[in-house]
């Protein structure tokens, strides 16, 4: 039960806001057309697989007009987001460009395709003791420091190849997504 507990914050730290975020002031990658719909190849049921036990967690189901989420027990109660303009995909090389809007900054989360059945969803963790991360992106980009409510932002404004390059060195770390088989 507890590493259920686990995979599913490790989830939502990815999915949602934490109390330290990395934050664009555009969608990312900038210049790039946002999707209108999400490609039927990627639609689908996928559980969350924890990269260490190997134990599935909770679903997200990945739909045309967005995603929502359940559980391990199965309940819709996660919530839902539809592409929207508070919601945008964007695709550039191989991967999904997910940014969602949280007052003025753009959150980012990366979707890139493994193989038919296997997603990782990705972002930059800066939630570490150290705060090497910051350190190590602060000599690659200039942050700025937004504090909003309970929130710190670390701001950055790359081009869309400062923003691959940033993919290429593993500042974007994450979770596997499984598809689960259709019934």
């Amino acid at each position: 039960m507890r590493s259920g507990f686990i995979v599913l914050c490790c989830c939502w730290a990815l999915l949602l806001l934490s109390c330290q975020e990395v934050s664009f002031t555009k969608a990312q990658p900038a210049g790039v057309a946002a999707l209108r719909q999400l490609p039927q190849s990627i639609c689908g049921e996928y559980q969350i697989r924890d990269n260490t036990t190997g134990e599935m967690g909770d679903t997200i189901i990945i739909e045309p007009w967005g995603y929502r989420t359940k559980d391990a027990a199965g309940k819709d109660w996660l919530g839902a987001a539809h592409l929207s303009d508070t919601l945008v995909v964007k695709q550039y090389e191989n991967y999904f460009f997910i940014n969602f809007k949280e007052g003025d900054q753009w959150i980012l989360r990366l979707l890139k395709v493994k193989s038919p059945n296997v997603l990782t969803l990705m972002s930059i963790n800066l939630e570490t003791e150290t705060g090497e991360q910051l350190q190590r992106l602060n000599k690659k980009l200039k942050v700025k420091k937004i504090e909003q409510d309970d929130y710190v932002f670390y701001q950055i404004n790359p081009t869309p190849a400062q923003l691959m390059s940033l993919i290429k060195e593993d500042y974007f770390t994450g979770l596997e997504l499984w598809r689960k088989p259709s019934n």
